[in-house]
């Protein structure tokens, strides 16, 4: 698939060449350099200590198409974090700016509460062609508040409603979300913590991890006893576990680290809980509409949930979030879960372009031929360079577990995670102009999530400026080189 057109700064005349056949911009001037520099220095100095990305990456924006996002500082960046996998088109794909530019000029309203439109009818027409179609023949969709947190909030909620139990089921390296309920869901100790975060009815389940297995088993092994867990709590009248109204599971946890779920492990778990009568919430905010290589993550486990959660890639772009589970579930009484911003006209004018592109180019199929050709790239450089721990993920939504290669491994041969290094390379890359994030335990995991879109001129590149990038990382660093690393 050709690249689509480059921005403006990109085929200057003045532009250099790579080396790997795609232009760059020339140098930014002091005076761009200045602008930038000073609009960060206000972001530091106005926004509050929990801003995130923009510590790690420290870019303003002023442009953006495709793949690509043009700095004020003149610099291009290749995205692969794509708005934490929101973007699955890119950046301003003409078919989501013409269907929201045809809303505007429409006259159309723009905030409807969650009254009918004949938007939100079309988007919610688009989305029933996208879901499993079991689940699509007799279901109800829920507009949540426009974050994926609400959604899974509005989820919990609609399954305590359902079955009139308590108690929810969810996993060790999850991330669910910010506010309160999403929060407890969640597993990551630096963000509960300090919240205060926690649920007396919720049980907190071993997750099967391919490089660090709970259970200090490893393969086949852990995801057997994990699954054996699940069973046990369920029919154990002496778990101290309060039965579950739900259970709550990603298919990828793309913020633990990109951590695939087994296959074989999610179909246990489907059965397990179909058994005992037990909802199923599948949270596919990250995961959902081609991401994975497939149009869901449970897809590939051959798994329809009772629940789909939905946000990121379903506006386009644009807040949007949705639930959506099968009909006899739909038990809450009215106004039980509302928010003012559900009816985000534009959000779902984007979100059914996106939706009916990406089926009818084949973009999640797309995204598992080419993510299993930058997945196959990165088992090779890991045969050079040993803080490459572990190659993993699924489709376009990749994760490279960065070790300390000098450390004893544990008793299964993994080595112990390498915070400061993964940084280290996330400021080389951004230094190259790619853009990436960390997740994972500890920090320590690099994540890619580029469009669906990516080209695979564009995957050429980012190989070549990720292998010259552990290059240099691997290299002996120096203080210095941490100094300004930023590290």
């Amino acid at each position: 698939m050709p690249s689509p057109a480059l921005p403006a700064d990109r085929s200057t005349p003045q532009a250099a060449s790579s080396g790997d056949g795609l232009a760059v911009p020339a140098r930014p001037s002091p005076s761009t350099k200045s602008s930038a520099s000073k609009i960060l220095a206000r972001q530091a100095a106005r926004e509050s200590a929990a801003r995130t990305y923009a510590r790690h990456l420290p870019i303003v924006p002023v442009r953006a198409q495709g793949s690509w996002i043009t700095g004020a500082d003149g610099r291009d960046y290749l995205d692969c974090l794509s708005g934490a996998g929101t973007l699955a088109l890119g950046h301003n794909h003409p078919v989501v700016v013409a269907a929201i530019r045809q809303v505007l000029d429409s006259g159309a309203p723009l905030h409807v509460l969650d009254l009918a439109t004949p938007v939100k009818d079309d988007f919610t027409s688009a989305l029933l062609e996208a879901l499993p179609p079991e689940l699509a023949a007799d279901c109800r969709v829920h507009f949540a508040g426009p974050t994926g947190a609400d959604a899974v909030e509005a989820a919990v909620k609609l399954a305590r409603a359902a079955t009139g139990r308590r108690g929810v089921f969810a996993f060790t390296g999850a991330y669910h979300g910010m506010t309160a309920g999403a929060l407890a869901l969640t597993g990551a100790n630096a963000v509960r913590d300090p919240a205060s975060a926690g649920d007396a009815f919720l049980t907190r389940l071993p997750f099967p991890h391919p490089y660090r297995c709970p259970f200090g088993l490893g393969g086949t092994l852990g995801e057997e006893a994990s699954a054996a867990y699940v069973r046990t709590l369920l029919s154990d009248p002496q778990s101290g576990s309060a039965f579950p109204a739900a259970v709550v599971v990603e298919p990828v946890q793309g913020e633990g680290g990109v951590v695939p779920a087994p296959d074989a492990w999610l179909r246990s778990l489907r059965a397990t809980t179909a058994e005992h009568g037990v909802p199923l919430i599948a949270d596919e905010v990250q995961t959902g509409f081609g991401r994975t290589g497939a149009l869901f993550g449970v897809d590939h486990a051959g798994v329809v949930p009772d629940v789909m959660v939905l946000s990121k890639a379903v506006g386009g772009g644009l807040p949007l979030a949705v639930v959506v589970y099968r009909a006899d579930l739909d038990r809450w009484s009215e106004g039980a879960h509302t928010g003012t911003f559900r009816g985000n006209q534009l959000a779902m004018a984007a979100g059914a372009a996106t939706i009916r592109h990406i089926l009818e180019e084949g973009l999640a199929a797309r995204a598992a031929s080419l993510g299993e050709r930058l997945m196959g790239r990165l088992t090779r450089y890991q045969a050079r360079h040993p803080l490459l721990g572990q190659i993993r993920g699924q489709g376009l939504m990749i994760g490279m577990e960065i070790v300390d290669p000098n450390a004893e491994p544990d008793a299964l041969g993994a080595l112990p995670p390498a915070p400061t290094t993964a940084r280290r390379l996330r400021a080389e890359l951004l230094a190259r102009g790619v853009i990436a994030e960390l997740g994972g335990r500890h920090g320590a995991v690099l994540r890619l999530l580029p469009p669906l879109t990516l080209a695979d001129d564009e995957a050429d590149h980012l190989l070549t400026v990720l292998e010259g990038a552990l290059e240099s990382v691997s290299a002996p660093a120096t203080h210095r080189d941490l100094e300004a690393a930023g590290v």
